[in-house]
């Protein structure tokens, strides 16, 4: 749980917050293809990944459509169904062994009732996490997926070299082999 903690840290939290904070996360290892995230089961945790690479994902005929990608020192969640406590829309699985420090719901709640700080932070996590959705949504809708690939050049380039090709294309919304053709071309 080093990386939470200099996360935390990193962000101004210290002390006894700090404290009480590490004391409600949990760090959980996973398997590669392991879920910690099942379509229909209500997702109990939000986290931060310490280790690994988690794959968002949802079954279209048959076919896994990748939708987001978790890596380290980066937050999980299935947010509708944390927020909610409905059955999660998505599986998020393992792509490789990893590890999340993960928060119960309750915890959660402790944390945001008894630390003014903590809930301010909480609240810019979801901001952050709802500005991102809607900025996804509105790139598929407006953006080729040409377009799309360079924006994710420009902005997060660590994660072109991270995130396996297959399911690169599948968020971008192509092929693989379009996504290579996007890539030489753009290269």
């Amino acid at each position: 749980m080093q990386k939470v903690k200099k996360y935390f840290e990193s962000i101004g939290f210290g002390g006894s917050d700090l404290e009480k904070i590490l004391h409600t996360f949990e760090l959980r290892h996973f398997k590669k293809n392991e879920f910690i995230v099942e379509e229909g089961k209500v997702s109990r945790y939000i986290g931060f990944v310490e280790t690994g690479m988690f794959q968002y994902y949802v079954m279209v005929d048959g076919e896994e459509k990748t939708s987001y990608i978790s890596i380290e020192n980066t937050f999980f969640a299935s947010v509708l169904s944390f927020i909610s406590e409905a059955p999660a829309r998505e599986n998020i699985k393992a792509l490789v062994d990893g590890s999340i420090s993960t928060v119960t719901r309750e915890n959660l709640k402790m944390l945001v009732n008894e630390i003014p700080a903590f809930k301010d932070f909480y609240i810019g996590l979801l901001e952050a996490s709802i500005c991102g959705i809607d900025a996804s949504r509105h790139d598929l809708i407006v953006m080729t997926a040409e377009q799309r690939y360079e924006k994710l050049l420009t902005n997060e380039p660590h994660l072109l070299q991270q995130i396996p090709l297959q399911h690169l294309a599948s968020m971008l919304g192509v092929t693989p082999r379009h996504l290579s053709r996007i890539r030489s071309k753009i290269r």
